[in-house]
């Protein structure tokens, strides 16, 4: 939503078009642990809080009887209205355009950077498709003396279609390698009743990206 308003052309992929901002568990927007991103992801140019507003049923500023140290608003909202809202703001920005899919994968271009040698160098160029090995010789460089650098030109979606973008953005929240826990019982899920992103997680650990999940 930032990079729409930013007048950037965005697309938002997303598992399930009628299950956008779908709230989970207890319907609140705000509170003591994260109220402080409700209000960074408004300065942000999110509208996490402008949709809060607009369809809650219950706000209250918490712990008001202490100090203003710990006072934090908060809102209960109607579970389904929200999840109604924020899909009517999100159709309504120009130049956001969501569409039905699952991303699985990223689609990357791979080169060398000299060690010790900063990604801005003037010897260093992010678009070349020279392959890694050659980039090396016609530097005159060792092999041992290069590391590889990886640039994210997109993504990949299950059904084998591929999106380029110049920036990439994962939101995948619970869904990534996302497991339930019943008692003794495990098993993936996003949320309850929905599938979790499990060919994606897979796709960033085999990258070497940190914990998927």
């Amino acid at each position: 939503m930032a990079a729409a308003r930013m007048g950037m052309k965005t697309a938002l992929i997303t598992m399930n078009l009628d299950l956008i901002a779908q709230m989970s568990c207890n319907p609140a927007i705000g509170g003591v642990a994260k109220g402080h991103l409700v209000r960074e992801v408004d300065a942000l140019g999110g509208v996490m809080g402008e949709v809060a507003d607009a369809v809650g049923i219950q706000f209250r500023l918490l712990n008001s009887s202490r100090g203003p140290a710990v006072w934090s608003p908060r809102a209960q909202c109607d579970k389904q209205l929200y999840r109604v809202r924020m899909r009517e703001v999100l159709e309504g920005q120009p130049g956001l355009h969501i569409r039905q899919a699952e991303v699985v994968g990223l689609l990357l271009e791979n080169s060398c950077l000299p060690e010790g040698e900063p990604e801005n160098s003037p010897g260093w160029n992010p678009g070349s498709m020279v392959p890694p090995d050659l980039s090396v010789r016609r530097a005159g460089r060792n092999a041992t003396d290069m590391r590889p650098k990886r640039r994210v030109l997109g993504v990949k979606l299950r059904d084998g279609r591929e999106l380029l973008a110049g920036a990439t953005i994962i939101t995948t929240g619970t869904f990534l390698n996302g497991l339930i826990h019943i008692g003794d019982e495990s098993y993936p899920a996003g949320r309850s009743g929905e599938p979790a992103s499990v060919l994606l997680g897979e796709a960033l650990r085999a990258l070497d990206c940190g914990r998927a999940g």
